[in-house]
């Protein structure tokens, strides 16, 4: 069944930006295929959407369950272990909510130009009507650290309490998942397969290659327009600010697809192809490994959302990646620690730490120094 069911999901797999969230998230959509009802697509898509829904509502509703029952103040080695099941049993469900509605809407629509951007502009306009839109971004735009603070927190779309109202909040769930999920897979399979459809569509390591360029290409001059956004933003106000969150959103969008795209591919062609089964192992093996030695495996979870230009003046466009300065700073905070510990005014630097806000964001800055106190 294994050369029947890859056939099946070729056109339904998701390749990460990064060669190791790729390798992780490779290896689960293409073992989905390999495992999940391979005989029957359809019950196998609608296996994979039930997985993906249910899991998100389960990690979702027990998530203060989960902050009090793992945490390295009772036991470190319980919490390191512990956590890092939670990823790899949440990257499953992420796997399948997106493998499901992906693979019904290549069974039930075609892969045409109009229809596949008919699909696509449904979702864009969908999400910029509630302001949802940046939830289509992703590494490498994206990097979550594993620190201990909000590990397993899933913010839903309004922004609900479990304590003040069950119904409420489990309505606010199903928003999150059932709604603005399945919208950032419309955007995300449509811009997968506009590719497809028009770089080099008869040559896959062309199309392959192209990709990854193009791709990085984007995302660098992200990063080198990153300034100029934040500018505009910190000037505008409204709409305008909303126009201009958006189009960066949709920029961003552009070269994350590519970069996934391209290294997915270039993995199916180049990685072991004649034995599926063992390249994904190998993949997940390694790459979730790599992932976790970073400290960063966090990275593979599709959860929570988020609001365009929800956060204040032109900081609604930065983006979240501060691996190498947050490990810095976490060093420098506890070199600060240290010195203010031995002289006896650790409660005056815990009040205000002295760090250069100017490389950091403040929420970035304070996650630091909490769990700087939490681990100590």
């Amino acid at each position: 069944m294994v050369p029947a069911a890859r056939s099946v999901g070729r056109p339904f797999r998701l390749r990460g930006c990064l060669s190791v969230c790729s390798g992780v998230l490779e290896e689960r959509l293409v073992l989905m295929d390999v495992y999940v009802y391979p005989q029957d697509p359809v019950i196998s898509a609608l296996i994979s959407t039930c997985i993906g829904i249910g899991g998100h509502l389960f990690f979702a509703l027990s998530q203060n369950w989960f902050q009090r029952l793992l945490h390295p103040s009772s036991n470190r080695l319980v919490f390191y272990v512990g956590s890092r099941l939670y990823t790899e049993c949440f990257a499953i469900v992420c796997v399948n909510g997106w493998r499901g509605p992906w693979q019904l809407l290549d069974i039930h629509s075609r892969k045409q130009c109009f229809t596949v951007l008919a699909t696509t502009m449904v979702g864009v306009v969908a999400l910029i009507s509630v302001r949802g839109l940046r939830n289509v971004t992703a590494p490498p735009f994206i990097i979550v650290r594993d620190n201990v603070k909000g590990y397993f927190e899933v913010i839903t779309m309004f922004r609900l309490s479990l304590q003040k109202s069950i119904g409420l909040y489990l309505l606010d769930c199903l928003f999150s998942v059932v709604v603005v999920g399945i919208l950032v897979v419309f955007i995300w399979r449509g811009s997968w397969i506009l590719v497809d459809i028009f770089l080099y569509p008869e040559d896959l390591t062309k199309s392959a290659w192209g990709s990854l360029v193009i791709g990085y290409v984007a995302v660098v001059t992200a990063f080198l327009l990153q300034p100029c956004a934040k500018y505009l933003c910190d000037k505008a106000s409204g709409t305008s600010r909303l126009l201009i969150s958006d189009i960066v959103n949709l920029y961003a969008l552009f070269g994350t697809v590519n970069v996934w795209r391209g290294i997915w591919n270039l993995l199916e062609i180049y990685f072991i192809p004649d034995d599926i089964v063992l390249s994904c192992w190998i993949t997940h093996i390694v790459s979730f490994s790599l992932l976790i030695l970073m400290s960063c495996s966090n990275s593979l979870l599709v959860r929570g959302v988020y609001i365009d230009a929800e956060e204040p003046a032109g900081k609604c466009m930065e983006f979240p990646c501060y691996y190498f300065r947050v490990m810095f700073q976490e060093r420098q905070l506890r070199k600060l620690r240290k010195i203010h510990m031995n002289k006896g005014t650790y409660s005056t630097y815990e009040e205000k730490p002295n760090i250069d806000k100017s490389i950091t964001i403040s929420v970035i800055h304070n996650i630091i120094v909490e769990n700087s106190t939490t681990t100590s």
